[in-house]
């Protein structure tokens, strides 16, 4: 679901890195529709946003409920003030939220080079579909049907991985996920 009118503000939210177990754990689906549910996706979109990504599961922020924002479209540059300063400029804001969200169908797979908010510096081309349809609910609890191509399928489907306690690096050959947990496990424990 499209959020309307959205005005860049909420709480920075801390965000998760692999391998803490909330990551690995499958989200609980949202059964409360109410204004806590609607602050928590505000405050997600502005961690999203601040980041910067373009898509932040629940899981992500120690959340293990099925809900995740994205946006594949705004825009954010650096520029330079009147008074010399540089500050973030983001404009082009597309926010969406899916809860409860379950993929119904797929295409063929593409090859995408992927990156995570909660596997910092790490990025690898991951098979995904390049096409989907996805069924999920909105911030009122309404049922909704939408489909997906290109970034747009990529995004929603690692984000909606990450409901299902799998992170990207799952998705690699052996080989490079073993890579991975052994470097990023060293990196976390110092």
């Amino acid at each position: 679901m499209k959020i309307e009118n959205y005005e860049f503000k909420g709480t920075l939210l801390p965000i998760v890195t692999y391998p803490d177990p909330v990551l690995s754990k499958v989200a609980v689906p949202v059964t409360v529709f109410d204004k806590d549910l609607e602050n928590l996706v505000m405050d997600m979109l502005y961690t999203m946003y601040h980041a910067p990504g373009i898509g932040l599961a629940a899981p992500q922020i120690g959340k293990s409920i099925r809900l995740f924002v994205m946006d594949v479209d705004y825009d954010r540059e650096e520029v330079t003030t009147a008074d010399g300063k540089e500050e973030m400029r983001y404009t082009n804001f597309n926010p969406m939220v899916l809860i409860n969200p379950v993929i119904k169908s797929s295409g063929e797979k593409i090859l995408y080079e992927e990156g995570c908010l909660s596997v910092p510096g790490v990025y690898e081309e991951v098979k995904r579909f390049e096409h989907i349809k996805v069924d999920y609910q909105d911030l009122q609890g309404n049922k909704h049907s939408m489909e997906a191509d290109e970034l747009f399928a990529i995004c929603v489907q690692h984000e909606n991985d990450h409901l299902d306690g799998v992170v990207f690096i799952e998705r690699l050959s052996n080989l490079k996920k073993q890579f991975y947990k052994k470097k990023l496990a060293k990196e976390k424990n110092g």
